[in-house]
């Protein structure tokens, strides 16, 4: 949804959207819909799609599912991604060469997408 929404309205013309569906829709679709009629906040509509579907592998390709962290909720706990973000820089600059192997290991073939 928020990648739909973050298509439209983009320039400084007026501009619609028109969501088109068939007759049987599941719960989840309906929700979706009545999210998009209800908002035209792009922040608001991200963090709705972010707890219908959940978050998905963050440097993968799949846009639905578990997330495969064993403790952290993006949701619950965005306000100390700042945080987070500050001490892996840290420990980026500090330990270059411990920091490498961890990187490998834990974003594989993915490692590109840590660029961005």
């Amino acid at each position: 949804l928020h990648q739909l929404r973050g298509r439209v309205g983009r320039g400084a013309r007026e501009s619609h959207c028109v969501l088109l569906y068939g007759a049987q829709l599941s719960q989840q679709s309906k929700e979706r819909i009545r999210i998009m009629r209800e908002s035209n906040d792009g922040f608001v509509i991200a963090e709705k799609d972010l707890q219908l579907r959940g978050p998905g592998e963050v440097l993968g390709t799949r846009q639905t599912g578990e997330l495969q962290f064993r403790i952290a909720d993006l949701l619950r706990d965005a306000d100390l991604l700042p945080a987070v973000k500050t001490a892996a820089v840290q420990f980026l600059d500090t330990y270059p060469e411990r920091s490498a192997p961890l990187i490998r290991r834990w974003l594989g073939e993915n490692e590109k997408f840590a660029h961005a």
